[in-house]
């Protein structure tokens, strides 16, 4: 079954590539005319990101009382990231990685979940502090639009949103049992017209609400450790800026740093708030747009577009289909082993 399910992921992502074709093409002719030096350099800041971000997962982990290796978590978050991208479910599809994970070590997957959604609400306060930076150099030099403001503001409602679930898990596993058992009987009703019969379990989203509400309350007892996955987030936003920065050098573009961060801030926020899966094809629109309004030549600010999405979407969309073909061997490893569940004394 892990063979069939590993044949569909890549057979997906194949088609995801071939369906891009033009845009790959254009991206790898860009590439070839710049500094390769520079690139290089950002294609290690690129691993480094995604260093930050198993990081940013284990450290979650530690204070919700769950124990993975950072390599481990490498693996999981870098999968996780593709799936998102080829099976575009808002964030699901990859957090079902690390629930099914957790299943097979023995551990809660109500923490596994609540880790996941702590990382992407840290992930999205880091892009809120970046694009209240962005927008205003934008409003300073007479260039905020409206789309701008209403992708930001839809932005806040989902990070307002995660953290109104995380706050009813805090302080109150009934009411998210409830909320849980509420959204299980909404998805049986649909499936019932497809398949007539049940397919969740109202019992498992309570029992999930319970598991959930559990982490929640250990990581309440340790509210001053917060810090360092805010601070891993906010890394992640100045990785990212590095790289954007590391694009315009190999093309030798000159960009004014607050331009440069306008720039970033409203690329990073389409990546998110956009139609097409990561943003495809309308970010590298946005950034050229917004460089080129702002002074930078048409051509440059579109190469620059183009590699900085090439290190920050295409090669790591790449990584994650290896890192998922690899996820069960190191899973097969791990039971062969007869490891231990890594949950921390309570």
């Amino acid at each position: 079954m892990r063979k069939f399910v590993t044949a569909v992921v890549i057979l997906l992502a194949v088609i995801f590539v071939v369906g891009r074709i033009a845009e790959v093409e254009a991206i790898l002719a860009t590439l070839r005319s710049g500094d390769w030096r520079f690139l290089l350099l950002a294609c290690l800041l690129m691993f480094a990101w995604l260093i930050n971000l198993a990081a940013s997962y284990r450290t979650i982990y530690l204070l919700l009382g769950l124990d993975e290796p950072l390599r481990k978590l490498i693996l999981l978050s870098t999968a996780a990231n593709s799936i998102n991208v080829i099976a575009p479910s808002g964030g699901m599809g990859g957090l079902a990685i690390f629930i099914a994970h957790a299943r097979q070590r023995g551990y809660s997957s109500g923490r596994a979940t609540v880790a996941g959604v702590l990382v992407v609400l840290f992930d999205y306060l880091g892009l809120l502090i970046a694009l209240t930076l962005g927008l205003s150099i934008l409003f300073r030099l007479n260039h905020l639009n409206w789309i701008d403001v209403i992708a930001s503001l839809i932005l806040l409602a989902f990070a307002v949103g995660l953290f109104a679930i995380l706050y009813l898990a805090m302080h109150s596993a009934e009411r998210l049992g409830k909320l849980l058992a509420w959204g299980v009987r909404t998805i049986n009703r649909a499936l019932h017209l497809v398949s007539k019969r049940q397919s969740l379990s109202e019992e498992y989203a309570h029992q999930f609400s319970r598991d959930a509400a559990a982490g929640m309350r250990q990581l309440r007892s340790n509210p001053a450790n917060l810090w360092k996955p805010a601070a891993l987030a906010l890394s992640s936003k100045g990785f990212q800026l590095a790289i954007l920065f590391l694009a315009s050098r190999a093309f030798q573009v000159d960009i004014p740093v607050d331009i440069l961060l306008a720039g970033f801030s409203t690329a990073s926020l389409f990546v998110i708030v956009s139609p097409t899966p990561y943003g495809v094809g309308v970010v590298e629109g946005i950034l050229t747009l917004t460089l080129s309004s702002l002074g930078v030549s048409v051509g440059g600010a579109a190469v620059v577009a183009l590699s900085y999405r090439a290190i920050t979407f295409w090669l790591p969309l790449l990584l994650g289909v290896i890192a998922f073909r690899l996820l069960p061997k190191g899973e097969r490893e791990s039971r062969m082993s007869g490891a231990e569940t890594p949950v921390l004394p309570q």
